[in-house]
């Protein structure tokens, strides 16, 4: 089934994919409607254009993939699902997400991944390709953040704060050199290859979605930003 978004208010526009029953849903020449595909499940949506804020927000298993940039707070409280952006998202992509993935081919704004938590079963991941701005990871508790630095020259591809309250999880950057003045609930080491085939499931989507080779891709100098044990808040939480 396919939608034409034009100027249709998104109120109107997601009552109308709300009551389409067909499991593959295009929609073309969205103009910012915020929403799209929030809380479903069993659903693949391919969008042309550019989606507002909350797209995905509480996915619940669905599909969707983006020819185009994305707004503010993407997969905002996933539950489960795949989110592809063939482009860059603003703002708190991933807020919150308690499973599945999501794979960005550029950058990312502020505070992408925070609150981020993994339970049982349930582990998300965020893959970003470009660089991400500052406050990545922010109260990190469980989870994957692995931002791949494309464009970036081998420098740090985040902003400051990164990972600021984490107390779970892990982040890993592709970068020339260790990231410095991080919080002091954050440790960082390089990546040893065990780390490296943690990521690789995740690199290696990212590759069939955007193209390039994961085995090249691999083959750089990662970092791994991990809780520190003495501080932070890690006693408090369900954590892995």
């Amino acid at each position: 089934m396919t939608f034409q978004a034009d100027t249709i208010c998104y109120q109107r526009l997601n009552e109308q994919i709300r009551a389409c029953d067909a499991r593959e849903i295009v929609v073309e020449n969205l103009l910012g409607q915020r929403y799209i595909g929030c809380g479903s499940s069993g659903k693949v949506f391919r969008l042309y254009g550019t989606p507002g804020n909350g797209l995905g927000q509480y996915l619940d298993g669905s599909s969707i993939e983006v020819f185009g940039n994305a707004q503010d707070a993407v997969g905002d409280t996933m539950n489960d699902g795949e989110i592809i952006i063939h482009g860059s998202c603003g703002d708190a992509a991933g807020y919150g997400m308690r499973g599945g993935r999501i794979l960005v081919e550029g950058d990312c704004g502020y505070r992408g991944g925070i609150h981020m938590k993994s339970y049982l079963d349930k582990y998300p991941v965020l893959v970003i390709g470009g660089s991400a701005g500052s406050f990545l990871g922010e109260y990190l508790a469980g989870g994957l953040i692995l931002v791949l630095g494309r464009g970036a020259g081998g420098r740090v591809p985040v902003g400051g704060f990164c990972g600021t309250g984490m107390h779970g999880g892990s982040i890993v950057l592709r970068s020339d050199e260790a990231p410095a003045g991080l919080p002091r609930q954050v440790l960082v080491r390089e990546a040893s290859a065990e780390d490296l085939a943690a990521v690789r499931p995740h690199a290696d989507a990212y590759c069939r979605a955007f193209g390039g080779s994961v085995t090249e891709l691999l083959a750089l100098q990662y970092y791994v930003l991990a809780p520190n044990p003495e501080a932070g808040y890690r006693q408090l939480y369900t954590y892995e």
